[in-house]
C-alpha cells in the first residue's frame, strides 16, 4: 500500500480539477498543495478539492514546500519547461499533463533536465490507461486477434475550454498536438515501442474556427511503423455533440473497437441537468451524460500507476521519454502538413 505521498497540483483550469478528482481514488496520496497564479481561484480550487493545506500563486515556493513529494503540472503547453525546470532543480518528482511539450526540441530540454537532475518522472498520457482500451491491449498481448496490423483512432469535439488552447502561437500547434498527442501515443502503445514510427503523411486545415484560431482544428495524421504496421490518427476541434474517443484495431485473426466514450446513460430531456460530458454543446434534447469521466477516461488509472511508482521508485510505464517521442511524431506531422509528402520522424 502506498504511504504518504504529497502531491503539489500546479494549476487551477479543467485538467487541474480532472486529476485533482483522479487522486481522490488514489490511496496513500494527499494533495498538500495547490498553485494558480490568481491566489482567489487557488483558494477556491483549495476549498472544490480539499481542503488542500497550503496554496501558492508561485511556482517555486509550492516546489520548496516539504509536504510536496510529487509536483502534477497541469499548466498551458507553453509553461511545461519552466515549470519542470522549478521543479526538478527543487528535487520533486514529476507528472506533466500532455503534451509534453509545444515541439520535440523543447520536449528533449524537458527530458534533460529530469534526466540531470535525476528525478523521477511520468508523462499524463491518459488513454492508454482508461479501462477499455486497457482491455483491449490485454486481449492484443494474448494473441486474440493475431498479429496485429492496423489501427484507426479519432478523437474529436467541438473545441478546447479555455482560450490559451486556440493560440496556437504559444500553444505550439492545433487539434493536432492538442489531442492526436493521446492517440499517436496509443499507437505506439499497442505497436510497441521499440517498433518505432518511421515516417509520417498529414493533412490539417482550420475548416470552421479561422475566427478563432490560426492552428488547424482539423487533421489526419498516417503513421508508418519500422515493422510495417500502419495507424491512422484522426483530431478534430469541430464536432458537437461531446467528446468522441474511438480505437479500431485490425490483426490477422480478428478486430477490435474501443469506445471510450460510449455510455450506458442516454435520454432526451427538456430541462437542463446540469453538468453532463466535457463539451456536450447543448443541456436539453437527446444528451448522453458519462458516469465517472475521471475513471472511464483512465485519469483515476494513471494517477494510482504514477503515484505507485513513485513511492515504490519505479519507472512507470509512461515518461518524459515517451512525451519527447510524440512530440517528434507531431513535429514531422506538421512538416508533412506543408510539405504535402511522406516525412521522416526524427528523434536524436
Amino acid at each position: 500500500m502506498v504511504v504518504g505521498v504529497g502531491v503539489g497540483l500546479i494549476g487551477s483550469g479543467f485538467i487541474a480539477s480532472t486529476y485533482a478528482d483522479a487522486l481522490q481514488d488514489v490511496r496513500g496520496a494527499e494533495i498538500t498543495a495547490n498553485y494558480s497564479r490568481d491566489p482567489d481561484r487557488a483558494a477556491a480550487f483549495a476549498v472544490e478539492w480539499g481542503p488542500i493545506p497550503s496554496q501558492y500563486d508561485d511556482i517555486a515556493a509550492l516546489c520548496a514546500d516539504p509536504a510536496v513529494d510529487l509536483v502534477v503540472v497541469s499548466l498551458p503547453n507553453e509553461v511545461h519547461l519552466e515549470a519542470t525546470r522549478i521543479a526538478a532543480a527543487a528535487g520533486k518528482g514529476i507528472v506533466c499533463t500532455k503534451p509534453l511539450a509545444r515541439t520535440g526540441p523543447e520536449a528533449a530540454q524537458m527530458l534533460a533536465i529530469v534526466a540531470d537532475a535525476g528525478v523521477w518522472h511520468g508523462y499524463a498520457e491518459s488513454s492508454v490507461f482508461s479501462p477499455n482500451v486497457a482491455k483491449a491491449y490485454q486481449m492484443v498481448e494474448a494473441g486474440a486477434i493475431g498479429d496485429l496490423l492496423t489501427m484507426r483512432a479519432r478523437e474529436a469535439h467541438s473545441g478546447p475550454h479555455a482560450p490559451h488552447f486556440w493560440d496556437a502561437g504559444p500553444a505550439g500547434g492545433g487539434a493536432l498536438l492538442d489531442m492526436g498527442c493521446h492517440t499517436i501515443e496509443s499507437a505506439r502503445h499497442f505497436f510497441g515501442k521499440g517498433n518505432r514510427i518511421t515516417e509520417v503523411f498529414a493533412w490539417g486545415a482550420t475548416l470552421v474556427h479561422g475566427d478563432k484560431t490560426s492552428g488547424e482544428d482539423s487533421a489526419v495524421a498516417l503513421l508508418k511503423f519500422a515493422g510495417g504496421q500502419l495507424a491512422t490518427v484522426e483530431s478534430s476541434w469541430i464536432e458537437k455533440g461531446g467528446m468522441q474517443l474511438r480505437h479500431e484495431f485490425v490483426g490477422t485473426a480478428g478486430r477490435l473497437v474501443t469506445d471510450t466514450s460510449s455510455t450506458p446513460v442516454w435520454g432526451f430531456i427538456e430541462n437542463p441537468a446540469g453538468y453532463l460530458v466535457e463539451k456536450a454543446d447543448a443541456q436539453t434534447g437527446w444528451v448522453f451524460p458519462v458516469p465517472e469521466e475521471a475513471r472511464a477516461y483512465g485519469f483515476s488509472q494513471e494517477m494510482r500507476h504514477f503515484v505507485d511508482c513513485f513511492a515504490a521508485g519505479r519507472e512507470p510505464r509512461e515518461t518524459f521519454a515517451d512525451g519527447h517521442v510524440v512530440n517528434c511524431v507531431i513535429d514531422a506531422c506538421y512538416r508533412s502538413m506543408k510539405t504535402g509528402t511522406w516525412e521522416p520522424v526524427h528523434t536524436a
